[in-house]
């Protein structure tokens, strides 16, 4: 993961920089990881792009794409992808980028965590192979716990892996601005 004063390049640069820069924009927009760099590598020299709206634009229809084709090994690729994403309230979180954005999720209510954490393992057994994924965005453990249990209930697998790709779009847009609106020091 870039450190936290990584900067994202303008995005109509992008297609021009090496592969070692393409795997660390998309580190830091969807989170490190070899299977999205598989797919999405050859896309990001390709280009072009006005805006990273346009990049997670492109990416969301790869993995749009990818759970569309109901294949095993398609759907495989997918959650490996997905996976990528930290455990929802988890205590160790490698990315500094999702460190931040769980924030709103720390704090010393034991009763929520031990809630998240029952949550998590549920939401995990339901669906195998995928873990909840969410655009945090602020919310409160209170409405992420409501929402973990609506989706556990729900129990629609496929409904599942269109909230996750959707969600790690919404984290990479919202990191995207944040990362090109960083003052340099």
């Amino acid at each position: 993961m870039p450190p936290a004063s990584f900067k994202l390049p303008p995005a109509h640069t992008v297609p021009a920089l090496s592969t070692r820069k393409h795997s660390e924009i998309l580190g830091a927009l969807f989170e490190p990881c070899p299977a999205l760099n598989t797919l999405a590598l050859e896309y990001l020299a390709a280009g072009p792009f006005e805006s990273y709206d346009d990049l997670v634009g492109i990416v969301y229809g790869l993995l749009a794409d990818l759970n569309g084709s109901k294949t095993a090994r398609n759907t495989e690729w997918l959650l490996k992808i997905l996976a990528a994403h930290p455990r929802l309230g988890a205590k160790k979180v490698e990315s500094e980028l999702s460190a931040g954005e769980q924030a709103s999720l720390a704090g010393v209510n034991a009763k929520e965590e031990e809630a998240l954490k029952r949550l998590n393992e549920e939401y995990e057994k339901k669906f195998v192979g995928m873990k909840y994924i969410t655009f945090v965005n602020g919310r409160s453990r209170q409405i992420i716990i409501k929402d973990m249990e609506r989706r556990i209930t729900r129990g629609d697998f496929e409904a599942e892996k269109e909230e996750a790709i959707k969600a790690v779009c919404d984290i990479a847009r919202d990191r995207a601005n944040k990362l090109t609106s960083q003052k340099t020091v």
